[in-house]
């Protein structure tokens, strides 16, 4: 999120913000049940194994799940004072320290779901350099981003691109990144900032210091911009250029022509609006009038085609106009998933979706393979066979689910024992070799989470 925004053009320069930084893009395009299978053909478990397994999953399935609901909870909670769908005596009834903490609370934990999520950030200087990105529609865009107290732009998956836009008589050809999804955060600031800068709140088409969120799916590099509700539209250069010089140069040549015959195109003008008396006080008669037709009918003619030229010129900017409004329409429109409090279930289930294939894949390449791992082999195991069997090359990383799987834990009697002991779904030993405990007792771990989730009194 951003705090210190401002005015972004083809040409502005940088300016300093932080961010919530996200790393780690290793989503996996399987579901989890695509995954499950994959790691059943493989025929490394037996029979009763497989089975096991497979209940297994099912019911970390649903342990995440519940996890995820609570988090969902939790950002809806946090999100309605700012929320521009609810009704505004809501957010009146919060005072202002409530309001700063839960506005914290929720971009922290809406962070965290992200990161969860593979999400990835978009930081201040990669957020200009995009909106400076030559667009495929050949028009000067501009964002004043004053207009927000807070900015976050998140993206999950990414590939190569191109497209192309007409320039003079050729089409340029342009390389860009798609982004497969896309979220943009935007705080709107207080109404007293609006006020003070001369715009009147009645006509504002959004609700000042409420959030607004967008899900979009494959949105170009170059097209950033379109997201954004204020973006402005300008002629560029060449436009402008083309309109004003020849209009400029025709100008100056008519009034070097018109100067030396103002005075008998006044008398012209009075002969026709009040009589040949008028127009010889003048000292123009009505010969001269006769004569005068020629310039009068060379002054229309140049008026004519000044005309002309510039409604073409504008006409084209109009044209070009249109073009970028249909892209936005489009974009907004067919490339849309979700707004504000609907993009948390959207960016949770994806999160609860990718975080449970990767404890899945964890503990099947711990629970098939016939020595103890270190994290670093673990990963590189992963790897070796998301390329081999899903033929995905990912940047799978442990750490993000190892702290959570270790966390799972619960005090059971596995089969043969006597005493009860806490066992956790994944642990490491003074040597960083990682454990994970037999396919009944993880069982028996989630069912003992499941039994103490609700305490009833």
């Amino acid at each position: 999120m951003s705090r210190d925004t401002g005015k972004i053009t083809n040409n502005d320069a940088t300016s300093d913000t932080t961010n919530h930084h996200i790393s780690n893009n290793q989503a996996i395009p399987q579901s989890r049940q695509q995954l499950i299978e994959l790691c059943l053909a493989e025929g490394r478990l037996s029979s009763t194994d497989a089975a096991h397994f497979r209940k297994f999953c099912e019911l970390l399935a649903a342990y995440y799940h519940f996890e995820f609901y609570q988090i969902e909870e939790a950002l809806k909670v946090n999100y309605a004072p700012f929320n521009p769908d609810a009704n505004p005596l809501l957010s009146q009834s919060v005072d202002a320290a409530q309001r700063a903490h839960m506005e914290s609370a929720l971009l922290d934990l809406l962070a965290q779901t992200l990161q969860r999520a593979n999400y990835r950030t978009l930081d201040w200087v990669a957020i200009q350099q995009a909106v400076r990105q030559a667009d495929l529609v050949d028009i000067k865009t501009e964002i004043d981003f004053h207009d927000y107290e807070q900015l976050l732009l998140f993206y999950r998956g990414e590939a190569d691109s191109s497209g192309s836009r007409q320039k003079l008589l050729w089409k340029q050809q342009i390389k860009m990144k798609l982004y497969s999804n896309v979220i943009l955060g935007l705080k709107f600031k207080e109404k007293e900032y609006f006020v003070k800068s001369g715009r009147k709140l009645d006509r504002l088409t959004f609700r000042p210091g409420s959030i607004y969120l967008y899900l979009y799916k494959d949105i170009p590099q170059n097209d950033l911009e379109l997201l954004f509700p204020n973006v402005q539209l300008y002629m560029n250069w060449f436009d402008r250029v083309l309109f004003v010089v020849p209009a400029l140069g025709a100008g100056i040549s008519m009034l070097i022509k018109i100067v030396p015959n103002m005075l008998l195109l006044l008398g012209v003008i009075s002969f026709l609006l009040f009589g040949p008396a008028f127009s010889e006080r003048l000292g123009v008669t009505e010969s001269q009038i006769h004569d005068a037709s020629p310039v009068l009918f060379a002054f229309t003619s140049v008026l004519l085609a000044l005309g002309g030229f510039a409604y073409k010129q504008y006409d084209s900017y109009k044209n070009k106009r249109i073009l970028f409004m249909k892209n936005v329409t489009e974009t907004l429109f067919f490339r849309n998933l979700a707004n504000n409090s609907s993009v948390f279930h959207s960016i949770v289930d994806v999160a609860e979706e990718e975080e449970c294939k990767e404890a899945i894949l964890i503990y099947y390449h711990l629970l098939i393979h016939d020595r103890s791992l270190t994290q670093a082999q673990l990963n590189q195991s992963i790897q070796e066979w998301l390329a081999r069997c899903c033929n995905v090359q990912s940047e799978f990383d442990t750490r993000k689910v190892f702290a959570r799987l270790q966390q799972i834990a619960a005090e059971i009697i596995p089969p043969g024992a006597v005493q009860p002991r806490t066992v956790s779904l994944l642990r490491l030993d003074s040597n960083q070799l990682c454990h994970i405990p037999p396919l009944i007792e993880a069982k028996m771990v989630i069912d003992k989470l499941w039994d103490s989730a609700y305490h009833v009194l």
